[in-house]
């Protein structure tokens, strides 16, 4: 059976390609997404995988699989954690085993395959890893590509969720206060200049702006460890306990995903900006005009 050891939270398209032709490969799944700011009118995620994919990798709806539908305003924000029953037969029915490497990726540059790493991490699943530049660094290897769809599959992953920690908004606003609360939505957004999709313009007040693009090249491929540790270094990483959140508790998994790669923890919240900013009890901080 395929085994990761090197303790990285990423795998390269070399490294994957031939941990495939081994005897056991491992579960691949597509996670990619239409993410905030998408370009309209282009081809569906799901339209992309079904014209090209990993061998054998299954499709991963992100608001289907890897969320829960949004409850009331304020509750959960537009992505919440799914219910663990429901996670773990969407996962089982992408062949999803507990002794049983997963690798994830998307388009490029990870900020949804990172979704599916957190909440895997987060039910249980010991041995996780996001292929580093997505469908495009593998297509850059010149590997192979198919539109053939795999087969049914049948795993026997049980989500124990609660593996990685969380905090509520409560825990968050506490945690801005008394120790480093990264907001890892746009500069624009945190500013408050511009709104695209949530009730309120602005940032959790004490939140520090460290935009989760900036953990990538312009390939979308991570940036070395060095440059990721000395970027959160900058802002109190490693020295005071940090949290993370974004628009929906998507992107702020990439940011957690790059700060392992840097060997440092986070704690995610889950709700983001998306559950704060409906709540009208809570404050709101902004340095810029809403757009």
């Amino acid at each position: 059976m395929t085994t990761f050891n090197d303790g990285s939270p990423l795998i390269s398209a070399a490294e994957l390609g031939e941990a495939l032709a081994s005897e056991r490969p491992p579960v691949l799944l597509d996670v990619r997404y239409q993410l905030v700011g998408a370009a309209p009118g282009g081809p569906t995620a799901a339209e992309e995988y079904r014209a090209g994919h990993l061998p054998g990798a299954h499709f991963v709806e992100l608001d289907r699989d890897l969320a829960a539908p949004p409850g009331a305003p304020g509750h959960g924000g537009r992505h919440p954690l799914p219910d663990p029953e429901e996670f773990g037969a969407a996962m089982r029915g992408f062949g999803v085993s507990a002794g049983r490497p997963v690798v994830v990726y998307d388009g490029a540059a990870s900020m949804a395959a990172a979704r599916a790493w957190w909440l895997l991490r987060w039910a249980g699943h010991r041995d996780v890893r996001v292929l580093d530049g997505g469908f495009a660094a593998w297509q850059a290897a010149g590997l192979p590509v198919t539109d053939e769809l795999p087969e049914p599959a049948a795993g026997d992953f049980e989500p124990v969720p609660g593996q990685l920690p969380t905090v509520d908004a409560d825990g968050a606003a506490d945690w801005a206060r008394s120790g480093l609360l990264l907001d890892a939505r746009s500069g624009e957004r945190y500013r408050g200049e511009t709104e695209p999709v949530d009730p309120r313009a602005g940032h959790i007040p004490g939140a520090v702006s460290a935009p989760t693009s900036e953990n990538v090249r312009p390939d979308g491929r991570f940036r070395p460890v060095a440059e990721l540790l000395a970027r959160f270094r900058v802002f109190g990483a490693g020295q005071r306990r940090t949290a993370v959140y974004c628009g929906s508790g998507v992107t702020a998994a990439h940011q957690i995903l790059a700060m392992e790669v840097a060997g440092l923890d986070a704690t995610l919240y889950p709700g983001s900006w998306s559950e704060w900013s409906s709540d009208a009890s809570r404050p709101v901080a902004a340095t810029g005009q809403p757009g």
